[in-house]
């Protein structure tokens, strides 16, 4: 599992979220279950939503569609970082890919809410 984290670069994570085909999302999955490559996701992952925000064309759905995987997928120890990564700019491209991680509820299944 160590040899993912040392092949796994941001521009191939950026690539793979852009792409997000089957085997991108097997090799994200590995790669998420791998805590030392945390840094690497999320360094990608800032380039995907940066290259995103910059594009002429915003693809609010793909975005949407992205943010929903990486909440389904994403082991509770990233969900938090997620939604940190999702809130760090106001651009449309940002708030696109936060509704997607809140229409997927994972924050809230790492992290239920308690009964008073």
């Amino acid at each position: 599992m160590s040899n993912i984290a040392t092949i796994a670069n941001r521009d191939t994570v950026a690539d793979s979220l852009s792409g997000l085909t089957d085997e991108n999302q097997s090799w994200l999955g590995l790669l998420m279950q791998n805590p030392s490559a945390d840094e690497t996701l999320f360094d990608g992952l800032h380039l995907f939503l940066d290259r995103q925000a910059e594009a002429q064309f915003l693809n609010a759905l793909k975005l949407q569609r992205c943010g929903e995987w990486l909440g389904n997928s994403a082991p509770p120890r990233l969900q938090v970082r997620l939604m940190e990564a999702a809130k760090s700019s106001q651009h449309a491209a940002y708030t696109a890919f936060r509704e997607g991680l809140v229409s997927s509820g994972g924050l809230e299944r790492a992290y239920p809410k308690a009964r008073i």
